[in-house]
């Protein structure tokens, strides 16, 4: 077992390599994050109208059609800048050189696909809402509660799983969204603790950079919050910044690990980034796929 998790680990690493070696991959997540930024912008009124976030309960069909577009836009960004990124770090893995219009590229190649994915998505996300919510209404300590919370855990974790290779199938394979989330599972249970412990991994890590950031932000703001409050606002603009530096680098390292354990799963090929024996001892194949 611990093997296995330190080969992920040794995945992970080299992963930022790749992200060393290519630093215009970043890009792709800064870009989606301004579209993002953009869309919940232009949905703030409509969203706000129908008590999206007040968590209103029973929604009519116009509401959950508000909600299925602001979800719909939502996820048409990120995959399709995770397709750009994917396809670009898929590129650099195979021994070339991508410029970032080759990642977007890619993406705008499969622009069908990726819409309808982006659908299914939504699909699942609004479910995962609802489910969400229904659990809140009952109130803590209701088993009803405690069922719709499960339920929706479950129900995310399950699609999280399934679709973890889906961004890189779509964008190689020539597949549509069904099919890609088909064959994503089958990639998935070939290789699914490396996958899964690699995920954590850089969680895990990026996680615990924010705790620390916030703990040596919240001691130097008490120290200077007094004394010096424009050091103060300092001090919480850095963090910021911080959180957002660490939310945009964990995104393309997630993006570049799934290239490359797509990469592998696909074609057995290790690249310049990953020592051979690494992935041979971490892959084990339960078959062809």
């Amino acid at each position: 077992m611990f093997e296995r998790i330190g080969n992920s680990w040794a995945l992970v690493k080299a992963s930022a390599a790749v992200l060393r070696s290519d630093k215009e991959l970043v890009i792709y997540p800064i870009i989606s994050a301004i579209a993002l930024l953009m869309v919940s912008a232009a949905f703030f009124l409509p969203l706000n109208s129908i008590g999206f976030f007040d968590g209103a309960q029973d929604p009519g069909v116009f509401e959950i059609g508000v909600v299925f577009a602001f979800y719909l836009v939502q996820y048409f960004v990120m995959i399709f800048a995770n397709s750009a990124l994917v396809g670009a770090a898929l590129i650099r893995l195979r021994g070339g050189d991508p410029t970032v219009g080759d990642g977007f590229g890619i993406a705008k190649s499969h622009l069908g696909s990726i819409l309808g994915y982006a659908a299914i998505a939504a699909t699942v996300g609004m479910i995962l809402k609802f489910l969400s919510q229904a659990g809140q209404s009952e109130g803590k300590g209701n088993p009803l509660a405690l069922i719709g919370v499960l339920a929706s855990s479950l129900v995310g974790m399950a699609w999280s799983l399934a679709t973890f290779l889906a961004v890189p199938v779509l964008v190689t394979e020539d597949l549509g969204p069904m099919e890609a989330i088909k064959r994503s599972s089958q990639l998935l249970r070939k290789t699914w603790g490396e996958q899964i412990v690699g995920g954590l991994s850089i969680g895990l890590v990026f996680g615990l950079l924010a705790i620390f950031a916030i703990i040596l932000g919240a001691l130097a703001f008490v120290f200077v919050a007094d004394t010096m409050p424009a050091a103060a606002v300092a001090i919480v603009v850095l963090l910021v910044l911080v959180f957002l530096t660490l939310a945009l680098i964990s995104s393309t390292l997630s993006g570049i690990y799934s290239a490359a354990v797509y990469n592998y799963a696909v074609s057995g090929g290790s690249g310049e980034f990953f020592r051979e024996d690494l992935i041979k001892s971490a892959f084990r194949s339960k078959g062809r796929i």
